[in-house]
C-alpha cells in the first residue's frame, strides 16, 4: 500500500515540475558589452491617426484672446442649470472637447482650422499652435498644453496582471510596461516577448524582443508606442503543463479510486 502511495505521489510530482535553467532568468546579463552610445537621444512618442487629446491655449495676460481656441463640452448637468447658479460653477462642469486624429492624420482646430499632426511629438504641436496664434490672434506668445487622453498599451501572455494600461506621460519602455503588469510570472519566456505594433500608415509588425539581452535597449522597440500589444510567451514547461489540466484530473481521481479499492480489498483478505 505504501508502495502504491509513494509511486502516485512521485509521478504527480514529476508531471507537475519541471526545470528552469538560471541563465534563462535574469534581465540585461551582457549589460557591460553593450554600446549605448546610440541610445542618448530622449524619446518622445509620435501622434498617430485615431490619437486623442486635448489642447489648451492660456494668455496669462489677454485670457479673453485666446477664449476661442478652447473648446469645451458642457455637460448635461450644466445645460440644466438654474439662474442663481454662479459662473464658477458652470465653468467647473464643463470639460476640453477631445481631439481625435482622422487616418490622414488631421484634426480640426478652432479658428486655424484643418491642421496635419501625424508625425509631430505632442511638443512640436504644441509649437506649432503656438507659432500660429502669436502676432495674429494675441500680443504674446500663448502657452499651449497637448495632453494625450488614450495613450494605452495592452500586455498579455505569462505576467502576473495582464490588461490594458494607460500612459499619462505618454512615455513608456518595454520594462516599464511588464512592471505594470506585476513582471512575469516563472512561467514566461525572457527570451522571447512579442511586440504587435501597428504603424501611421496601417502596417502590422511582429517582433520579438530578449530581455535577457542588454542590447535591447538600442531596439526601436524598447520604447512603445501608443496601442502597442505586448506578448509574453509561455516557456515549454507550462506549455506542457497546460495539456496536463483536466485529463490529469482524471488521472489522478481514476488513480484515487483505484487506491482505495486496493485498500479494501487488502483490508477484506487480511481479515
Amino acid at each position: 500500500m505504501r508502495k502504491i502511495l509513494s509511486v502516485v505521489a512521485l509521478v504527480a510530482t514529476l508531471t507537475l515540475t519541471g526545470c528552469m535553467s538560471y541563465k534563462s532568468v535574469p534581465y540585461i546579463q551582457n549589460s557591460s558589452d553593450v554600446d549605448l552610445s546610440e541610445a542618448t537621444n530622449l524619446y518622445d512618442a509620435r501622434i498617430m491617426p485615431k490619437d486623442q487629446f486635448t489642447i489648451t491655449v492660456n494668455d496669462p495676460l489677454d485670457a479673453d484672446a485666446v477664449r476661442m481656441f478652447n473648446m469645451v463640452v458642457q455637460s448635461s448637468r450644466e445645460n440644466s442649470t438654474s439662474s442663481n447658479l454662479n459662473s464658477n460653477y458652470l465653468s467647473n462642469q464643463s470639460s476640453l472637447i477631445v481631439y481625435t486624429v482622422d487616418n490622414d492624420g488631421y484634426i480640426k482646430f478652432p479658428i486655424l482650422g484643418k491642421i496635419k499632426v501625424v508625425g509631430m511629438t505632442k511638443f512640436e504641436l504644441e509649437d506649432y499652435i503656438a507659432n500660429q496664434i502669436v502676432g495674429n490672434y494675441t500680443k504674446e506668445r500663448p502657452l499651449v498644453v497637448v495632453n494625450y487622453t488614450n495613450f494605452k498599451i495592452s500586455v498579455l501572455g505569462e505576467v502576473a496582471s495582464p490588461g490594458q494600461y494607460t500612459v499619462s506621460n505618454g512615455k513608456v519602455n518595454i520594462f516599464e510596461a511588464l512592471a505594470m503588469a506585476r513582471d512575469l510570472t516563472i512561467w514566461g519566456r525572457r527570451d522571447c516577448v512579442k511586440i504587435i505594433r501597428e504603424s501611421s500608415k496601417g502596417e502590422k509588425m511582429i517582433t520579438e524582443l530578449n530581455l535577457n539581452d542588454a542590447n535591447i535597449i538600442n531596439s526601436p522597440f524598447y520604447q512603445l508606442q501608443q496601442n502597442d500589444i505586448v506578448y509574453v510567451t509561455p516557456n515549454k514547461t507550462k506549455a506542457k503543463n497546460s495539456g496536463v489540466g483536466s485529463e490529469t484530473s482524471l488521472w489522478f481521481t481514476s488513480t484515487s479510486i483505484l487506491v482505495s479499492l486496493a485498500s479494501l480489498l487488502y483490508n477484506i483478505l487480511k481479515k
